[in-house]
């Protein structure tokens, strides 16, 4: 009989839930999968995929910063009184470019 070793994971609910989807749509379980990652890390010596940060534009970047600062409370996000107006200046922005 083959022996087996417990790994204790903690992993939030949705991302579980969301792995359990993915795989069942292969025909296997989470378990199968992670036994499947820790073979194939063996195998190549390291992780089998390419590990970098992601690289974004200036604008994109800018984008983070901002949305960041926004969800921190250090800037308050601009609003509009309706959609119309949203457009209106989104259309003036483009016009001005």
């Amino acid at each position: 009989m083959v022996k087996t070793a417990n790994i204790n994971i903690r992993i939030d609910p949705e991302t579980k839930s969301c792995a359990e989807k993915l795989f069942s749509s292969f025909g296997i379980t989470i378990t199968d999968a992670i036994n499947i990652f820790l073979r194939k890390s063996i195998m190549e010596g390291g992780l089998p995929f390419e590990v970098k940060q992601p690289r974004y534009s200036a604008e994109t970047e800018a984008a983070i910063k901002e949305a960041k600062a926004i969800m921190d409370g250090q800037v308050q996000a601009k609003r509009y009184p309706c959609a119309h107006a949203l457009f209106e200046e989104l259309d003036a922005e483009m016009d001005g470019e």
